[in-house]
This record gives C-alpha cells, structure tokens and sequence, in this order.
C-alpha cells in the first residue's frame, strides 16, 4: 500500500493500527492479549509456491490438476483481473497486485493459470511477519529482517513482500486444494551500501497499516512475507499463525 494511504487515516487510527503489528513491548496490551498472530515459533517455510490464476478462468479454480504445495511450501493465489472487468467470474478477488506481482517476475498474466516453485536456501536468513486485529476496514501488519548474531545482512538491493491473504480450505468454494488469496500487498526496496555504511547494517522493519478489501473475511486473514535478493532468488520467509486467544482473569 502507498505511504500517502496512510493520510487518508485519522492519526489515532494509524496509531493503534502500527501498534497492533509492532514487535516492541509498547504494542502488547488487551489487544494483544486477545490474539497474537506472527511467525514466532514457527518453522520456516523451505519454498515459495505462488499460483496464478486470470479472474476470468472460473475453471482454473476447481482444477482438480491445480498444483498442490509440497510440506514445506509456502503457497499462495494471486488472482489477475482479465480484461471483462467486473465481469470476470473471479473478479471479486481479483487484485492489480498480482500484475505487479508478474512485472516483478517478468512474465505475462496468464490466459488461463500458472504456477511457480523457488527453494530457499538451506539456511535462510531470520525473517519475522505479524498482524494485528481488523480495525474500520484495517488491519497492521509489518516484515522485519534480522541477521543472525555478529553478522550484518547482504549487501546491494533486496526486495521485501508482505501479502495479505485470506484463506480458503481445501473443499470451500469448490477448491480442491487449500488456498491462500492475496488480498493485499506491500513490496519494499531494502538497500545496503556496505562501501559507505560506517556501521554493519542488522535489521530491516517496515510496518504499515494494510487496507482490507471489501468481501474479506477478517477471521480468515494472516499475513505472509519474503525477500529476494537483487538476482531474484529467495532468501527468507515467513508466515504468521493466530495463536489463540488468552482468556482474561
């Protein structure tokens, strides 16, 4: 989402919507207390899985041959609007992210759907995604990427996504496989200079309020993430998990 989506919110919206996907201590409270939904804890995904389908191949959806994700896989659905508009069958969720999403791979929306698979490496660098809860059509999510003690982080350009996705089970909606529609996306440019950085650069963090798309489900939303260093290849990801809710004493 555009820096300048954040001035159309009241300053007390953009506050507790940053509050809400902070790391720092300052965020925790009775929100947090009521869900937690980050990638700590969890095992990173060992490959991205990233489906594309055109908002007018209402088959593609039901595809019993769709590509299924392997253990280990991060997949998601990114949904092409096609040139019918509103018309298209899937048009409800269709998203013009996911044709920046085809810029940044340099290949051409699909007629029909389209799938691709890239392994990290064995040992990917620490990368950490979190969201808070809905708020007025809302919700704030950020990507934060650390290196590992006494390291700095690569250097040269790295290129960060972080996906809203709703998800859809397996069976729902006639899918046969699970889903996770990307129903939002942040891509960021992190650059290190290490020829003029005094100092070893050891974290990246972007957060931002990520607008919810009218139709979407709040409760089945989660964010995921990854980076890609400047030759495309995937260095990190992540994905978040709600973890259930605390009751209160």
């Amino acid at each position: 989402m555009p820096f300048f989506s954040l001035l159309r919110l009241p300053l007390r919206q953009v506050s507790i919507a940053l509050a809400l996907a902070l790391p720092w201590p300052w965020a925790a409270g009775a929100a947090w207390a009521q869900a937690s939904c980050s990638s700590d804890g969890q095992t990173p995904p060992q490959a991205l899985l990233e489906r594309f389908i055109n908002a007018d191949c209402a088959a593609c959806w039901s595809d019993p041959k769709t590509t299924r994700a392997k253990p280990g896989d991060m997949a998601l659905d990114w949904i092409a609007p096609s040139a019918r508009g509103d018309n298209a069958p899937l048009s409800a969720v269709a998203s013009r992210d996911a044709l920046q999403r085809l810029e940044s791979l340099h290949r051409e929306a699909p007629a029909a759907d389209d799938s691709r698979r890239r392994q990290l490496p064995a040992k990917p660098l620490a990368l950490r995604v979190a969201h808070g809860l809905a708020l007025n059509a809302y919700m704030g999510a950020s990507i934060e990427l650390k290196a590992a003690p006494g390291r700095a982080l690569p250097s040269g350009l790295l290129t960060a996504w972080l996906v809203m996705v709703e998800t859809i089970p397996q069976g729902a909606e006639n899918t046969p496989v699970p889903r996770n529609i990307v129903r939002n996306a942040l891509m960021s440019s992190w650059s290190i200079n290490s020829l003029l950085s005094n100092s070893k650069q050891t974290k990246f963090l972007e957060s931002r309020p990520m607008r919810i798309p009218e139709g979407a489900n709040p409760d089945h939303l989660r964010v995921l993430g990854w980076v890609e260093n400047a030759h495309g290849d995937v260095i990190a990801s992540a994905a978040s998990l709600c973890a259930k809710p605390t009751p209160s004493p």
